[in-house]
């Protein structure tokens, strides 16, 4: 069996082939989950890992040799494996940018006289702002040194599921038919009843990260958004989110607006465009995500949503900010048609009550 077509059939162990050679190699499943062990582990001990990743010779026997060859250069606490077909990854534990490079380059000569196709991944790849952190200026710092390392969080991305994109057109374009008659009479209170622009739109942060522009009925005064510094220290929410009950940049309409959910209606457009799902964590500012830890990121590994578990168990408890990133965690491990249905009633009926009780 050719070297190629035995690696697409990577739920047989490689030894079959090759006797004990290179065993010490995980296939994609198991060092995929390596992969997720060694980044909580790095959440948790704020500590940092790279990820070498070398791309094989088409040669099935050079290959096998630069296999054979890499397991005398790997440490004790180095795993490596399969990444795909024809790409080999190293995690290369505690170890820096710099280290990582300084061991590809040690591994050069293994490829001659091939050339050596490899890249580095770092994690993290962003520092967190810290007050106490002399020189700070309240902002994320890259922790990458050099343009061509990308960040490991990409790794880590859920690609959405084709039932679950089929869901969001149909219900986007449903959706937006029928509510079209309210989202014209929205539009045109908001116009009659405050001086300025109908929708609202703000950077925030999406899939893998990427920043998109996310649309609202705009239920503040206008320049609103250069008066929440001043008012941070009243908001209800800890963490780097912004929260208030009683904030007094909201109109009148507004008010209602937002009590009703219907000042969320044109992000309808934001799923069709495929930035935001129907169900999903909802995107935060993307300042706001800028000061998130490294765990509470994993939110960004999926497609963000109008309503997620927070909307429905969370917010009307006034939960705190780790346990509504825990509750988004909580459904990157239950993204189901029925769970997703489920929240989807349960958002409908959780605004009518608030509406009913308000």
């Amino acid at each position: 069996m050719p070297f190629c077509k035995l690696l697409r059939q990577l739920k047989i162990d490689p030894s079959d082939r090759w006797g004990r050679s290179i065993d010490f190699l995980h296939r994609p499943d198991r060092f995929r989950d390596l992969l997720d062990r060694e980044r909580m582990r790095a959440d948790r001990g704020h500590t940092s890992f790279s990820l070498a990743v070398f791309t094989l010779p088409i040669d099935d026997a050079e290959a096998l040799r630069i296999l054979i060859r890499l397991e005398q250069r790997l440490r004790l606490t180095d795993h490596a494996g399969f990444m795909d077909v024809q790409r080999v990854g190293v995690i290369l534990w505690n170890t820096s940018e710099d280290g990582a490079w300084e061991f590809v380059s040690a591994m050069k000569d293994l490829f001659e006289p091939h050339e050596a196709k490899a890249e580095v991944y770092l994690y993290p790849t962003y520092q967190p702002p810290n007050p106490d952190r002399p020189g700070d200026d309240g902002t994320s710092t890259d922790l990458r040194k050099r343009p061509e390392t990308q960040a490991a969080e990409e790794l880590f991305v859920r690609r959405m599921p084709g039932w679950k994109r089929a869901v969001d057109i149909v219900g986007a374009c449903i959706g937006l038919v029928l509510l079209a008659p309210l989202l014209a009479l929205t539009a045109a209170a908001i116009q009659w009843t405050s001086p300025g622009p109908v929708l609202f739109t703000q950077k925030r942060d999406g899939f893998g990260g990427r920043p998109f522009t996310i649309y609202k009925f705009r239920t503040m005064r206008v320049g609103a958004d250069a008066e929440k510094a001043a008012l941070r220290a009243q908001s209800e929410q800890d963490g780097p989110a912004f929260k208030m009950t009683n904030d007094p940049r909201i109109t009148p309409l507004g008010r209602f607006l937002r009590k009703s959910c219907i000042d969320e209606l044109p992000q309808l457009w934001n799923v069709l465009r495929g930035e935001m799902s129907l169900v999903g964590p909802r995107p935060l500012d993307s300042r706001e995500m800028a000061r998130c830890l490294g765990w509470e990121r994993r939110r960004l590994e999926v497609t963000p949503g109008l309503t997620c578990i927070w909307q429905v168990y969370g917010k009307p408890k006034a939960v705190s900010f780790k346990d509504w990133m825990r509750m988004d965690i909580r459904y990157l491990r239950a993204r189901t048609f029925l769970h997703d249905a489920r929240l989807v009633v349960n958002t409908v009926f959780s605004v009518a009550l608030n509406r009913k009780n308000s």
